[in-house]
């Protein structure tokens, strides 16, 4: 298993991971098989998602905005509830097949980690398994 850290920058960003998961695939070897990347956090989630056009990424904060917004009169003593319900409706984890090497993600697609609750550092875990 392999972590990163991530710096966030905001309250909401979404930051593109393919990199530091390939690199992870590169220095294991892994040629044939599956990664699994997990956020260990509660309010910060995990998507695949276009990479094409950055306004992707600012609609989906503005429809999660606008779904769960941040000021919603919940009870959670902490005041970050929505970031809780985003990071649920994101997920916690994907996983990703390998092939020769090589993450296989669609020509538009890429690993972005979403935070909810910034900015802060975080962590990012990636595991991988051979199918050999």
């Amino acid at each position: 298993m392999k972590s990163f850290s991530l710096q966030t920058r905001a309250r909401t960003d979404f930051l593109k991971i393919d990199h530091q998961v390939a690199e992870y695939v590169l220095e294991t070897g892994l040629q044939e098989g599956i990664i699994t990347v997990f956020i260990p956090h509660t309010t910060a989630g995990i998507t695949i998602n276009e990479n094409a056009d950055p306004d992707v990424s600012a609609d989906m904060e503005q429809v999660l905005d606008r779904v769960v917004p941040w000021e919603g009169g919940y009870r959670h003593f902490e005041g970050n509830t929505a970031a809780h319900v985003k990071a649920s409706m994101m997920g916690n984890s994907v996983q990703v097949i390998v092939a020769n090497g090589k993450l296989q993600l669609g020509t538009w697609q890429s690993l972005y980690f979403c935070e909810f609750d910034g900015p802060r550092t975080r962590q990012v875990w990636v595991k991988g398994i051979s199918e050999q």
